[in-house]
Order: C-alpha cells, then sequence, then structure tokens
C-alpha cells in the first residue's frame, strides 16, 4: 500500500558531534511567540527569510474535537487561544530534564513497549525519510536512524526547544548521523517542504497541539503519496471500571510522583487534564480522514489507556 523505498532528499546536513552542534538550536524560542513564527530551517542555515509573512493561528471552525476559537482548553482551565503553546512550552520546559524518568515512573516501563508496537507498524524501510513530530526526547528517532541506515534520513522536530536539546544530546550520544534536529510547530510544520517524508510519527504529542485539526493538515502535506501517518497517544480506556482506577491513578499518584521525582506537580496534574480532554479512538478517526488520510484504523493497547492511530496518503 505504501511507497516504502523511495530515496531521500536530505536537505542539510546532520549533526553528528557535540563540537559540530546543529545550527538549528542557536537561537531560542521567542518568548510568547505565537505557533509558526518559529524561524524556519532554511532561516537558520541561511539567515535568508524564506516567507515574506508569518504564519498567523488557524482559527477555525469550532467543534469539540481540538478545534479552537478564540479560547481554547489547557487541561481543565479555559484559556485564549494563542496563550495555550506558551504554556505547554512552560510544562516541558519544566519537565524536560526529568522526562524519560517519570514515563518509567509512570507507566511502570509500558511506554516503551506501546512505542515498540507503534514502531512494527510504521512499515519503516532502509533509504527512508522519516520525521517525527513533537519527539522530544528521541526514543523514537533513534530507532529510526537506525532503521533506515545511512542512506535514509530522519528529522526529530519539537516547539520545545528545551525537550529538543534532551534529544539532540541522547541520540548525538548515540552515535546517530543521520538525524537532524529542527524547532517546528506541529500545525504548520513549516520548514519542510510538500511531498518530502516516507513515514511521519507523532507520539504523545498530539493532544497538546492547540488546532489539532490544522496538524493534521500539515501533516498530510508534508507526507509523500504512498507514505503513512501512525498517532501515537493516550486515549480512552474501554472499560469502565478499568476507566474508574485509571482516573483515580492519574489524579493522585502522578502528581505526587511529579512533585517528589521533577519538583513539579502541577505539570503533571496538567498531564491528566490534558489526556481527559483529548479526543477519543473513533472521534480521532475521524479527523484523521477529514484531513484527508485514507484506509485509518487503530488499535488500543492496555485496555484503550492508549491508542495507536494510523492513516496513508495515497
Amino acid at each position: 500500500m505504501s511507497n516504502e523505498n523511495q530515496q531521500p532528499h536530505a536537505q542539510v546536513e546532520p549533526a553528528n558531534n557535540k563540537d559540530n552542534v546543529s545550527p538549528f538550536l542557536t537561537d531560542p524560542l521567542p518568548t510568547g511567540a505565537p505557533q509558526g513564527q518559529q524561524q524556519s530551517l532554511q532561516e537558520q542555515l541561511t539567515d535568508t527569510p524564506v516567507h515574506s509573512s508569518v504564519p498567523k493561528y488557524n482559527l477555525p471552525r469550532g467543534a469539540n474535537t481540538g478545534n479552537v476559537g478564540p479560547t481554547t482548553h489547557f487541561g481543565y482551565k479555559t484559556v485564549n487561544s494563542e496563550e495555550k503553546a506558551q504554556k505547554v512550552a512552560e510544562v516541558f520546559h519544566s519537565v524536560a530534564a526529568k522526562y524519560d524518568i517519570m514515563n518509567d515512573l509512570m507507566s511502570f516501563g509500558i511506554h516503551r513497549l506501546w512505542k515498540r508496537f507503534a514502531i512494527n507498524m510504521s512499515g519503516v524501510r532502509r533509504g527512508q525519510r522519516v520525521l517525527d513530530i513533537a519527539g522530544g526526547t528521541g526514543d523514537l528517532a533513534k530507532v529510526f536512524s537506525r532503521e533506515v541506515g545511512p542512506t535514509g534520513h530522519v528529522v526529530l522536530s519539537d516547539i520545545n526547544e528545551s525537550m529538543l536539546n534532551v534529544g539532540r544530546d541522547r541520540l548525538i550520544d548515540a552515535g546517530c548521523t543521520n538525524v537532524d534536529f529542527v524547532l517546528a510547530n506541529a500545525e504548520t510544520l513549516e520548514p519542510f517542504e510538500d511531498n518530502s517524508f516516507d513515514l511521519l510519527t507523532i507520539s504523545f504529542g498530539l493532544r497538546n497541539v492547540t488546532d489539532k485539526d490544522a496538524a493534521l493538515a500539515a501533516m498530510y502535506r508534508v507526507l509523500k503519496p504512498g507514505g503513512r501517518l501512525l498517532v501515537l497517544e493516550f486515549s480512552k480506556p474501554v472499560f469502565e471500571p478499568f476507566s474508574k482506577l485509571y482516573d483515580l491513578y492519574s489524579f493522585t499518584a502522578l502528581p505526587i510522583m511529579g512533585k517528589i521525582v521533577a519538583n513539579d506537580a502541577e505539570s503533571y496534574k496538567y498531564l491528566a487534564e490534558s489526556i481527559r480532554m483529548h479526543p477519543d479512538q473513533r472521534t480521532l478517526k475521524s479527523m484523521m480522514e477529514n484531513a484527508g488520510f485514507q484506509n485509518c484504523d487503530y488499535h488500543n493497547l492496555t485496555g484503550g489507556i492508549v491508542a495507536v492511530h494510523r492513516g496513508f496518503k495515497l
């Protein structure tokens, strides 16, 4: 179904050691800047503006699926839409250093199995070009780097510089020389050309995006015909008794662990709330279809705590 043997057309040189760090991170994100205003890949490399105007928020349609109007949700709070990106950035800046440790503690290590399942569904092949969106500390990108081999190319992108710094250091230490690191907003994926990736993944990041429909449209744009999108995200438990236990754990244990390990209970309270505000399995499948993806399906993991959604650009 997918065209899995297309060769990549890598645009830039990867960062392959700590003395030759990626130029993508020379400047911090502008404080409080709206999404889409980060400097693009080509601009960071050449200091040449690529676009004559900075894209603004897409404030469309207003359904209860993550589309946004003047206000949106930040966990259970209502905030101005233009403030959400900064609030999410503050959360992940706070937790970046302890992010991987907390993932292991919160999921009892099961997040590694969830990610392995997603990778197995990816159909990734040697020589392919992969974009890991909101890739944070680089768990998936590290595996994809190995799977695509020296003729392939992986881009680890994130809107949050603190998370991307952690991922960059980890992958450079692991010897991943075919990976680039790009500050990019999932709503626009502005640095990337149309039809430029064989595979797109976003793991535990979509629920933090202000306008999920805009993000899915951007993913469809940059994916090659024949390529596939994988969304690994917290979802809705399918068994009601299990759901109640899960709620109890999420709203009591997670903030306590966050306070003890990361000295930040509020960020993990937001985590629990953001999961509850994320579209359920069927809704997200419909949103992917509305963005143009075909043959969409999803697979529940651990009773629906997590789901892997898959869609193709035909």
